[in-house]
């Protein structure tokens, strides 16, 4: 089973407590502390594997803890660091906040590997404490808790060029035709579970990645049948080629299915018809036509060019399959093809306890108030007054979903927020 999406829940290591002890040998009565240091908690690394191309293995396992780290000991020992846990994941898995829906990571590109959530610092032990006046100190600092989050994981495809259409109108067929890809073919609806890719060389030298995504149906961007869970693979392509059965072999209307798809695409992202596309009218060995019928390929093309190209092909007899590479590499050469990669929209450091709650209100004079464990934790730890402390509260804030919430509530410029005795001015 294809699996391109995944929820799972990671946790970073515990560092390690400092140590309480002190120094007792022959003849040295007062040696004072030797406590030593915690160690760092592991930390939670995604790194891209390219031997891996679903996220079925997180079907199976489902929480990710790294190592905490070792207490320190007695003589001043070093606890030990905590491993890393590193999870391979493919490439173009975007990593978001589950709460949130917000980007994390991107592992594409260059992005290889990513640390996503550190662990915590390992406390110090009482040899750091000793004073001219304390010169026994019997307390050390526990180490910093490790950070958990449930975050999805989404499989996104890489490549040129993508192909869209209802089932059975040949995708897979196009794609073993001109490319190295070898899908498998069968007469079935949502015969296509898992995004083929295929490399497409021309003579010359050049060429393109293609993928061929599963068949839409109508109702896909309302997530109806299977066709939502790939609608986010069109989503990197540059090119999008709408695959017809210009021949009608299961009595469908090419024209009526290209303005189908289109709806479905814009329903689930306006931006994606912004791509450049092409229409690849198949099966035109299959055509029939009485005394008097007009040409459906002629049909295809007066309702859509000149905006979008119509290239009559067959997939079976290959007939117009050299035009139509050449006339998507045209595309693609005016265009940059580095590979799309989301940026982060949400950094983790930022995020609070959320096992934590708060609560959002609006006074009767008008301002609002933000309250709650949460908060109160946050700000015993923030140092307001300085330029890093305040920048942290507001990174706090907007990663919290607290910002959102004020909005959603109708704060305007100027309005004032209470939390625990401070006031904040809003402005967007």
């Amino acid at each position: 089973m294809f699996q391109d999406s995944a929820k799972i829940f990671i946790q970073s290591g515990k560092g390690g407590d400092g140590h309480v002890s002190f120094r007792r040998e022959l003849f040295v009565p007062a040696g004072g502390p030797d406590g030593g240091d915690g160690g760092r908690g592991g930390d939670i690394v995604f790194e891209v594997y390219d031997g891996l191309n679903t996220l079925t293995d997180f079907r199976h396992k489902r929480k990710y803890v790294a190592q905490n780290g070792e207490p320190g000991g007695k003589k001043r020992c070093h606890g030990s660091d905590g491993e890393d846990l590193v999870i391979r994941v493919p490439e173009g898995t975007v990593i978001r906040d589950d709460e949130t829906g917000k980007v994390i990571a991107d592992m594409s590109g260059e992005n290889r590997r990513k640390v996503i959530l550190r662990g915590g610092k390992g406390g110090i032990g009482n040899m750091h404490f000793a004073t001219a006046t304390m010169q026994a100190p019997n307390y050390a600092k526990p180490g910093q808790p490790g950070k958990g989050i449930f975050v999805r994981l989404e499989l996104k495809v890489i490549a040129d060029v993508g192909l869209v259409g209802f089932p059975n109108v040949g995708k897979s067929t196009l794609l073993s035709r001109v490319s190295n890809a070898k899908p498998e073919i069968a007469n079935y609806h949502f015969t296509t579970l898992t995004p083929h890719l295929g490399v497409v060389d021309m003579e010359d030298g050049e060429g393109f990645v293609m993928a061929d995504l599963p068949g839409l149906i109508e109702g896909a961007s309302e997530g109806v049948g299977l066709g939502y869970d790939f609608l986010k693979h069109v989503e990197r392509t540059k090119v999008l080629v709408h695959v017809v059965d210009a021949a009608s072999v299961e009595g469908r209307d090419p024209v009526d299915d290209i303005n189908k798809i289109r709806e479905e695409l814009v329903k689930y992202d306006p931006e994606i018809l912004k791509k450049p596309q092409i229409i690849a009218a198949n099966k035109i060995d299959s055509i029939v036509r009485g005394d008097g019928e007009e040409d459906p390929v002629e049909a295809i093309r007066r309702a859509f060019e000149p905006d979008i190209p119509v290239y009559p092909i067959s997939g079976v007899t290959g007939q117009g399959l050299k035009e139509l590479k050449y006339g998507i590499l045209k595309i693609l050469n005016t265009m940059d093809r580095t590979p799309t990669v989301f940026e982060p929209e949400i950094e983790i450091d930022y995020i609070g306890d959320r096992t934590l709650p708060y609560t959002v209100t609006r006074d009767p004079d008008g301002s609002f108030r933000v309250e709650g464990p949460r908060i109160e934790k946050m700000l015993g730890y923030t140092n307001l007054e300085s330029e890093k402390g305040f920048d942290f509260f507001q990174k706090f804030l907007k990663n919290n979903g607290i910002l959102d919430e004020l909005e959603a509530m109708g704060i305007s410029e100027g309005d004032t927020v209470h939390m625990y005795g401070h006031a904040f001015d809003y402005y967007k």
